[in-house]
Formats: C-alpha cells, structure tokens, sequence
C-alpha cells in the first residue's frame, strides 16, 4: 500500500515538473519571439513608386559642407534609416558627436584620421615623458585610438560614441553615412539627432529640419523653445557655474565651451596640421591585416568594445566573395569579418560592375537595402510583391535608392561601369538569385519549372543551364 502511494506521488510530481517546463518553455520561446520582434522599429512601406533620391538639404561650414537626404522621403521610412554626406576640405575637422543610434559611413574618396571614443576604455595612446620634455612649447598627451581611414574603408560605430573625422590628405576627404533609426537601441523618436559636442552647429545638423516642423516648438514653449531653434552644442544648455566646478575651471574657459563666438558650423579648419598620436599609416594597415589574419574569435575575453575593430576596407579586390574577369567584383561585410556588426545589427555590399555587366537579379531575404552611387552610372530596376515596376531608370554617382527587403532588384552598368555601396539592415544579410548558378530557378526541378510557367521540357532545361556565371554576369549580345 505505501509503496501505492510513494509510486502516485512520484507520477504526480513529475507530471507536474512536466507542465512548469513546458509553460517555462513556452514562456522562453514566447520572450525569445518578443525580443527579436523588438530588434528593430517595423513601419508601414507602401511602396508604390521609386525615385533615385539626390540629397535635398546641404549645411555649409567653415571647412566643409554636409548634405542630408530626406528623411521624410516614403523609401526612407520604410527602411527606417537616415543618410547624410559630409565632404570635408583639406584640414578639415569634423567636431567630436554622437547620436542616440548606430551609424556605418563609407569613405567615397580622401583619406584622413578618425576618432572614436567610449566610456571606461584607457587611453591607450601615450605620449612618453622623454618626447614631451624635448618641447617645452607642447604639454604631454595622452588618447584612445585613433585610425587611419582611406577610400573603400566601411567604419561601424555603436550608438552614442563620440567620434570625430579630420581630412590629412592633399584632396576632399567624402564620407556618406547611414544612421539606422530604426534600431532597437534608440529609445527617442524615429528621427536622426546628432549630439555635438563642439563646434557651433546649426539647427538642420542636428536633425530639426528632418521631422515636420521642430520637435521642441510649443513643447517647451518661451525662451526653451527658441533655443531649440537656434540649435548649439551640448555644453551650451548647461549653467557656466556648474560647468565651471565640473571641469574646475574659470569661467572664461567654459563660455568658450559652450558656443564659439565665430560661427564655423560643424567642420573646422585645424589652422596648422592636427597633432595626435598615432602609428605610422603603413605600420597600421599592416598591424590591422595581421589581426584580420588572425581570426575574429568572440568569447568575451580576447576582444572588448576597446580593442574592437572598427572598419574593413570593403574596396580591395583581394576581398571579393564573387568575382569575374569579364564583369566585375562583389564584395560583403557581416558580422563574421568585421564582428563589431553583430552588435550594430548592420552589413554592407561594394559592387564594381564593368562596361556592361550585369549583377543577377535576386532579392533580400532579411534586410532592406540603402544603395548609394559611388561611381559610374547604369539602369536599375526593382520589382514588387504584385509583380509591379516601381522603379525602371537611370541611377549616377552620388544618387541613392533603397530596396525593400523582399523587392526583385537588377542592376546593369553603362559603358562607363558601375560601382555602389550597400548599406543593409541586418548584421547577416542574405540575398537569394533568380538567375545565375546559384539560383531559386536552378534549384526547381525541371517538372516544376515546366508546369509553374507553361513551357516545354527544352525550354525549362533553357531556363535553368543557360546561365552559368555565379553573381556577376559578363556582357553578352543582348547588353548591347
């Protein structure tokens, strides 16, 4: 009878311990669901038409210009992102800013010297006490890294790092750059702002002009509402008492903190050339390719936010995943050779399509796609869900046009080629061909292909092995 007894008890808790894990389960599951579902900002995209976008506000500084697209614009908003261009003149300095979203710029053209800074990281880069003794005019310094960017250099930065640019090269130095707005990172509104740290930057560079009407007009109301307008950097909103007991000093120095009394904007002209320790440019490229060689392992001991690598040259041919000799190169930055991605939930794409190639025409399986122009022109067109054109044109150098995830796209370049940047909203975007290869259409069995088109045997065996080029197609008579 007892041993009755242990033995129902027995089944009694294990079917009870059964349905906790299962409602645990299920709990977990229903979390894990959640959470990726709050990994980005979803909004309507009904999209009925394309345009090849041209930058639509331009910003003039001292030493430069930045030029935004649209944010307004419906394709814009269906990706949830927002793109600027600076171009910056030689000694050029774009000041120290964040905003409240990871951002990925691309350098078109130049070279230069970027900064990027993040909290409860050493200064690494110091300046020894036997240099600084030999002048007397210049005290001893002490930062985090500094990089040395050039043409082709893609450069991810986590949401809020204070980072800055400056132009050290003999021409224009020419960034453009996605902030992904749309990132479940950024807790505001789904408009870019940018946080200045210094300078004097107007009202449009810190993204008033991207929102209908100023965000702060009749919110805050009287004198709050003017200084919105009026735009400033950080430190202007602050009392000068307070500031002055922050940084202990007098307040003389702090009322230059706060605003400039020259109005220069937000790229400055660095009178003599800037000063910064920093390795010498060749050393460095060849330091960052030993580390690349070296694999990008993350087990949370080897790599922190500190040592992180933030930039990949997306440009160099070595790098291709998809090459050929007759029509051109494909190149893709993830998660898995720039692992800063991973956390910025963004990739991107270079194409370099010669005289009349074409890229196979295929479709995003997980990320909407911002392409920039940087070189070149050629058609473009892309197809919706219905089967509708809603966009068959000519894009050129310095035009962007986004792709929505799912949209057929197809590229063909002039006789003048064709290059492009990608940015992609997803730190793993895939990409799925319907020609080619490595095709949807090569994947079908012959009876499927036959019957889904209503053609003969012959013609679906047409379909599927007529095109043996991978992803890039050399040009045939047809391109003429």
């Amino acid at each position: 009878m007892a041993s009755t007894y242990l033995l129902c008890l027995g089944l009694g808790f294990l079917i009870l311990f059964h349905a906790c894990f299962a409602q645990i389960a299920q709990g977990t599951d229903a979390t894990r669901e959640q959470q990726q579902q709050q990994q980005r900002f979803q909004t309507q995209c009904n999209i009925q038409d394309l345009n090849a976008l041209e930058p639509q506000q331009r910003v003039e500084s001292e030493a430069g210009v930045t030029e935004f697209w649209d944010q307004n614009d419906e394709q814009l908003q269906c990706a949830n992102v927002a793109v600027f261009r600076h171009r910056i003149q030689q000694r050029g300095l774009v000041v120290p800013s964040y905003t409240n979203t990871p951002e990925l710029f691309y350098v078109v053209q130049g070279r230069g010297i970027h900064g990027a800074v993040f909290p409860g990281c050493p200064e690494t880069y110091q300046e020894s006490q036997q240099r600084s003794s030999e002048s007397q005019s210049r005290s001893q310094d002490q930062h985090q890294k500094v990089r040395q960017i050039r043409e082709g250099d893609l450069v991810a930065l986590p949401t809020g790092s204070a980072n800055w640019i400056y132009n050290d090269g003999p021409s224009e130095l020419v960034v453009v750059a996605l902030v992904d707005v749309g990132n479940s990172d950024n807790q505001l509104d789904q408009f870019l702002r940018k946080f200045y740290l210094g300078g004097n930057p107007q009202p449009q560079l810190q993204g008033y002009s991207q929102s209908q009407g100023s965000r702060y007009q009749g919110s805050q109301g009287g004198e709050g509402g003017d200084r919105s307008r009026r735009g400033g950097n950080l430190f202007r909103g602050f009392d000068e008492r307070l500031l002055a007991e922050a940084f202990n000093a007098n307040p003389d120095l702090i009322s230059k903190l706060q605003g400039p009394q020259m109005q220069k904007g937000i790229i400055v002209r660095v009178e003599e050339e800037l000063r910064v320790l920093s390795p010498q440019r060749g050393r460095e490229q060849e330091q960052e390719q030993e580390q690349e060689f070296q694999g990008s392992g993350d087990n949370g001991i080897e790599e922190t936010i500190c040592t992180m690598k933030l930039k990949h040259n997306i440009n160099d041919p070595s790098g291709a995943d998809a090459y050929n000799p007759r029509g051109g190169r494909v190149t893709t930055v993830n998660r898995f050779n720039l692992p800063i991605l991973r956390y910025i939930q963004l990739s991107a794409e270079k194409g370099n399509l010669y005289q009349n190639a074409m890229m196979a025409p295929h479709w995003n399986l997980n990320a909407h796609s911002v392409v920039y122009i940087t070189r070149g022109n050629g058609r473009m067109q892309i197809v919706a869900e219905n089967g509708e054109n809603v966009f068959d044109g000519q894009i050129r150098e310095g035009q962007l046009i986004v792709v929505p995830q799912g949209f057929a796209v197809v590229k063909r370049a002039s006789n003048r080629g064709l290059e492009w940047i990608s940015f992609k909203t997803n730190d793993v975007a895939m990409t799925s061909q319907l020609a080619g290869r490595a095709s949807v259409i090569r994947g079908l069995p012959l009876d499927v292909i036959q019957n889904s088109f209503q053609v003969s045997r012959d013609e679906a065996q047409r379909l599927k092995y007529n095109r043996q080029e991978l992803t890039v197609f050399s040009p045939g008579p047809r391109s003429q």
